[in-house]
């Protein structure tokens, strides 16, 4: 048994046809937080005019 990383409940890993995630809908919950730039990978390389630019 494994804890979900959104929710914490803990399932069985090999049985959840939606890993590392428990459901569907803490699967999706964390692909919006991705699409909506809530997590972000830190970077030393300094931001581009260009990437500013895109925000």
């Amino acid at each position: 048994m494994v804890k979900c990383p959104k929710c914490e409940k803990e399932f069985n890993y090999y049985e959840s046809e939606f890993r590392p995630f428990c459901s569907e809908r803490c699967k999706q919950v964390d692909l919006g937080h991705w699409i909506n730039e809530t997590y972000t990978i830190p970077s030393k390389e300094p931001v581009s005019e260009d990437d500013k630019n895109d925000e």
